[in-house]
């Protein structure tokens, strides 16, 4: 693309000194549509371009200078006309930089904002309706644009270039201009301590008592978005506080109240939130200091998933003065951790969210498999993933796999944060199920009462929908790495495999991450995946067992258990 993009050039630059004018106005129609696929193609694209010194400004201003140049050669740079014209296309570039001032002003002010709300009522403070999204954009790339009735007027000859440049002129005019009321309506949400005064308010009204606090990359949002249905059936008022702006949007679809405090002087200074007197925390993350500064509240980590990854038993861990578990395996992982968390200040609450994942299987004609790798870690230590290493050659085995299965694949949302071999791994599974499917599109199948295998449609999943716990009830077995995602598979009591990435015997394999007693351990060579897939189930009672050492008991249910735990802690106990 970029060949074709900067190829159309030297044919401008050609056709403006012949002259050719309808040689110039295809190539020019050429540039522009190149020009509009670059800007919509992934992003290095035009950032490569930029850095070598061609970007976007400089190619449109170079379009309209071989304009200038068909004019010159074909009316003469003498005429009036020419002058017009160029003053016009140096005016269109006046209105663009008028633009961009107006949308980043606009958008200073919004991002001044000390505090932003979800599913509260602010409207005392008047916030105004964002302009639709090509005015505020403030790299204001619809008005360049705006040249092409100059450009390609110039076709045509000096006057309709001229009236095309005055055309483009008023347009560009009108949309700047536009953005002039947006700009003024938003001055007021720049004054601090009216916006603070307004959003404390409407909190205080609310009395908030529990507080879901988290902060991180947009990346990592479903650490908080998995607790958020738990917190809506608590019997006690809940609220999110955030930290980072734009972070709400990741967490729609709930009712809870959402407050972004980016400042921590303000945060730590927000009078509204004194009243709460639990915080919950998902993740262990540097901002937590934060809210954890705060007396009044008592601080309990929740964690974003019950494993035996080294992030349920960090050693950050005992700054909270609770930790919440699962079951009696989260205890005993910090007991053999030794980091410094007191036993007497672990509670085992169960996870309310796999109340939902169902013990049967989806009773299709034929099985589906899951595979479900974990990300590679912050560091070579944690690198519990299977993707780069042996996913591809898993996927191709299960798509192989006679009689035919159907295979969902689900991510990590992290996959390739820090390696990007996890990220090519990721991209020829992808691949591999595409081929699948396609291959499966084009063949001519025979009705079933033929005797052919039914349709079966694969699934890549690298989204929030369908959410894990829908794909666990879509499939019959599960092919994970060490993650959460073992101890909440065994909600459902279904046959799981684990991936040895690290290699280690069987026996020490299962000491070290006891969520995988019950599944069957996949080494390098996938050997034991023929047996996993075909072989007897002869784990089903050990799952059962696992269960509730990793979850807990069934009854009281973990809804119960946890609102109970919540009631504990407004009891003083």
């Amino acid at each position: 693309m970029i060949a074709a993009l900067l190829g159309c050039y030297p044919v401008l630059l050609v056709s403006a000194l012949w002259p050719a004018p309808v040689v110039f106005g295809v190539a020019a129609a050429a540039s522009y549509a190149v020009e509009y696929a670059a800007t919509r193609a992934a992003r290095p694209l035009p950032e490569l371009l930029a850095k070598v010194h061609l970007g976007i400004t400089l190619r449109f201003a170079a379009r309209e200078t071989m304009a200038l140049l068909l004019i010159a050669r074909t009316a003469g740079a003498d005429s009036p006309w020419f002058a017009a014209v160029a003053a016009g296309m140096l005016a269109i570039h006046a209105v663009r930089a008028l633009h961009t001032g107006l949308a980043l002003r606009l958008r200073q002010m919004l991002s001044r904002m000390p505090v932003t709300t979800r599913n509260l009522d602010v409207s005392a403070l008047r916030i105004p309706k964002l302009p639709p999204g090509r005015l505020r954009d403030a790299g204001s790339v619809p008005f360049l644009y705006l040249d092409g009735l100059p450009v390609l007027g110039a076709v045509l000859g000096v006057v309709p270039a001229a009236v095309g440049a005055g055309l483009a002129l008023a347009a560009g005019l009108a949309g700047a201009l536009a953005l002039i009321p947006y700009v003024r309506r938003a001055a007021p949400l720049t004054d601090r301590e009216r916006v603070l005064e307004v959003v404390g308010e409407q909190i205080e009204k609310y009395r908030p008592e529990v507080i879901l606090y988290f902060s991180g990359a947009t990346a990592a949002a479903y650490q908080a978005r998995m607790w958020l249905p738990t917190l809506e059936r608590l019997s006690r008022r809940a609220i999110v506080v955030l930290r980072e702006r734009g972070m709400a949007r990741h967490l729609e679809g709930t009712r809870l109240p959402m407050v972004c405090i980016p400042s921590s002087a303000d945060l730590m200074s927000f009078r509204a939130l004194t009243d709460a007197r639990l915080c919950l925390y998902v993740a262990n993350v540097g901002r937590n200091v934060h809210m954890l500064r705060i007396p009044t509240l008592r601080s309990v980590f929740l964690n974003h998933g019950d494993s035996d990854k080294e992030a349920s038993f960090n050693p950050f861990s005992r700054v909270y003065d609770e930790v919440w578990v699962a079951g009696p395996a989260g205890r005993d992982r910090y007991r053999r951790a030794k980091v410094g968390v007191r036993d007497e200040n672990i509670h085992e609450v169960g996870r309310p969210q796999l109340e939902g994942i169902s013990t049967e299987g989806p009773g299709l004609p034929f099985r589906t498999v899951l595979y479900a790798p974990t990300w590679e870690g912050w560091n070579d230590d944690l690198f519990h993933t299977s993707l780069v290493t042996m996913g591809p050659r898993i996927v191709r085995a299960l798509l192989d796999h006679r009689p035919a299965l159907r295979v969902i694949y689900k991510p990590h949302p992290l996959t390739g944060h820090r390696d990007k071999s996890a990220t090519r791994a990721h991209r020829k599974i992808v691949a591999m199920i595409e081929a699948a499917e396609l291959a499966k599109s084009k063949a001519r199948h025979p009705s079933r009462a033929d005797g052919a295998e039914p349709r079966i449609r694969h699934l890549v999943v690298t989204g929030p929908e369908p959410h894990l716990y829908d794909c666990f009830n879509q499939c019959d077995l599960l092919i994970t790495d060490i993650s959460s995602v073992v101890t909440d598979f065994l909600a459902s009591e279904k046959p799981y495999a684990v991936t040895n990435v690290a290699g280690l015997p069987e026996r020490a394999f299962h000491e070290r991450y006891p969520s995988t007693e019950a599944g069957v351990l996949l080494g390098a060579a996938l050997a034991e995946l023929a047996g996993f897939l075909d072989g007897e189930d002869t784990l089903a009672r050990a799952r059962v067992k696992l269960r509730s050492y990793l979850l807990g008991p069934e009854y009281p249910d973990a809804m119960a258990r946890f609102n109970a735990a919540v009631e504990r802690v407004f009891s003083g106990g």
